[in-house]
């Protein structure tokens, strides 16, 4: 890394500075976070102990729980410690690492609804060639491909966020190490670095974008298609729950991160605590609720669980 990083810490200002508000946020917010992990583990153990989900559809569900858990955990954390700490001091290579590691979950993201659109795509418009083509091989290439691509597009962007110098007092107006806020204390010319991440940025939702586009056109025109009305419901109802997550996800990425940095301004916190911590609550219930294969597993589930427990019982 370049530049003068001999002062390596920063100060992150946080949401507010009410006492009393940030008492309260840290209860709500506390909550949030052990929803968001008691509903993305329980995803997880679910698909894993119910063979009915075990298919394409739940493998990337699966990663993009995991994924959720870890972007969440990178930032949720440290932003409750500092909701109820008076020293909300970060050092620079901590402030780099949650950077880092938030674009690199958050990118990975953004790639599984574009493969979870590919695959319902399949799914509905080519039925009978689905087993030979989302195989199991070609789904851990699709998210090994992916891994690959967030950690090269996060190593980049972290390299144009952290090799400017820095001067001036260090202090973040903002409760994480996000990119706007970090850029706006750096010295040098920040031009060039910002045209290379709004690229990069550009090329991740673009194409992931035009993915989930395409195989929706393609899912609409087959479902229209179909004869039965209660096939049409079906089908539409196996995409409602995707939809609504890709919604969520790329609008609000949308509103931060493809606009002007002259454009960035009072309501960015708020964007981002949407996306930083409710939406990684909300997608559990979203995949859940609206979906008939995760209802029916979930109440087959505790008698599973108990008969695992029993059947351990017996063998020790």
């Amino acid at each position: 890394m370049g530049g003068n990083h001999t002062q390596a810490k920063f100060i992150l200002l946080g949401i507010t500075d009410s006492p009393c508000a940030q008492t309260q946020l840290f209860v709500l917010f506390l909550l949030i976070y052990i929803v968001t992990l008691v509903g993305n583990f329980g995803i997880i153990i679910l698909v894993r102990v119910s063979p009915s989900l075990h298919t394409p559809m739940y493998f990337f569900l699966t990663h993009f729980a995991f994924t959720d858990i870890c972007y969440s955990t990178v930032i949720s954390p440290r932003m409750l410690g500092d909701l109820l700490a008076e020293d909300k001091t970060i050092s620079f290579t901590g402030c780099m690492m949650q950077f880092f590691t938030f674009a690199f979950f958050s990118t990975i993201e953004c790639h599984l609804l574009a493969m979870m659109a590919y695959d319902r795509h399949i799914a509905i418009c080519h039925p009978l060639l689905y087993v030979t083509t989302i195989s199991s091989r070609v789904c851990w290439q699709l998210v090994a491909s992916s891994y690959l691509f967030a950690f090269l597009t996060a190593t980049i962007n972290t390299w144009c966020v952290f090799g400017g110098s820095f001067c001036g007092p260090k202090r973040i107006d903002h409760y994480f190490c996000d990119e706007v806020p970090v850029l706006k204390l750096v010295c040098s010319d920040t031009h060039s670095s910002e045209m290379v991440m709004f690229a990069f940025v550009t090329i991740n939702v673009v194409s992931a974008s035009m993915v989930i586009l395409l195989s929706y056109i393609s899912i609409i025109r087959t479902v229209l298609r179909m004869c039965s009305a209660q096939s049409r419901a079906r089908a539409f109802n196996t995409c409602a729950s995707h939809l609504m997550a890709v919604s969520i996800f790329f609008g609000t990425g949308f509103f931060m991160y493809l606009q002007p940095s002259s454009s960035h301004g009072s309501l960015d916190k708020v964007a981002s605590i949407f996306y930083t911590v409710v939406i990684p609550m909300f997608n559990p219930f979203i995949y859940s609720l609206r979906n008939k294969e995760v209802k029916g597993a979930l109440m087959k589930c505790p008698r599973r669980l108990l008969n695992h427990w029993q059947h351990t019982r017996l063998v020790s």
